[in-house]
């Protein structure tokens, strides 16, 4: 009997020792709000990229039907490191001087500050437009711009100043949807123009063309109604 108590007592003591781990049960609800938020974040995202998808693909390409032009504005890319034009900034330069030759317009506008390094992207571009034996009488640049916006914009006041009032717009193929919401706001008439690759097959990284997508929702939520040129 002594034995049987004995292990009672024991059994009771181990029932009552607290358990070395304890965890607690996870309530969904806690979690709630974090979920609803995320899920809130995803949709949000599909519903700018599908915004961004529908606006390039219905961007204009033109707003005159004219076939002859004031200028030809090229817009900038940056050079490499050494300042040698960079194969995508070569293509569009290139595309702008075959253009001018074609007589679609009587110059050369390059548009493009340093903005992604120290090299001013209209001047290494009229370098390789000189270099290609266009000349220097036929060659504008515009050296202060660092996005789109201001190269639609200084590019104009350059054009109104001189009086000219019409454009054809040479750039990437990926660049031309959003050039196009830009340019119509802007006071000309203008055409869009797509520079080919240089190599066959090849048009644009794919890295350009996704950040072209973020740069039309971004435009398209913020920058056109914030981002103006400055005096």
């Amino acid at each position: 009997m002594a034995i049987a108590s004995s292990s009672r007592q024991s059994r009771r003591r181990a029932s009552t020792r607290r358990p070395l781990h304890r965890y607690k049960p996870i309530k969904p609800g806690k979690n709630r709000w974090a979920v609803r938020a995320l899920l809130t974040g995803i949709l949000a995202g599909i519903v700018l990229v599908g915004w961004a998808l529908i606006a390039r693909r219905l961007a204009p390409t033109a707003n005159t039907s004219r076939d002859r032009f004031d200028a030809i504005i090229v817009l900038g890319y940056p050079a490499d490191q050494d300042g040698n034009p960079t194969p995508e900034e070569l293509a569009r330069v290139s595309e702008g001087v075959r253009e001018y030759e074609r007589g679609v317009a009587p110059r050369l506008l390059f548009t493009g500050g340093p903005a992604h390094n120290q090299f001013v992207e209209a001047d290494v571009m009229a370098g390789a437009a000189a270099a290609q034996g266009i000349p220097p009488s036929a060659i504008f640049v515009e050296t202060r711009a660092t996005n789109t916006i201001q190269n639609a914009c200084y590019s104009t006041r350059i054009m109104q100043a001189h009086g000219w009032h019409s454009a054809e717009v040479v750039s990437s193929a990926y660049h031309l949807p959003r050039t196009a919401m830009i340019f119509s706001h802007i006071p000309l008439d203008w055409r869009l123009h797509a520079a080919p690759p240089l190599q066959p097959g090849a048009s644009g990284s794919e890295t350009d063309s996704a950040l072209e997508i973020l740069k039309t929702m971004r435009y398209l939520v913020y920058a056109r109604w914030t981002e103006t040129c400055a005096p």
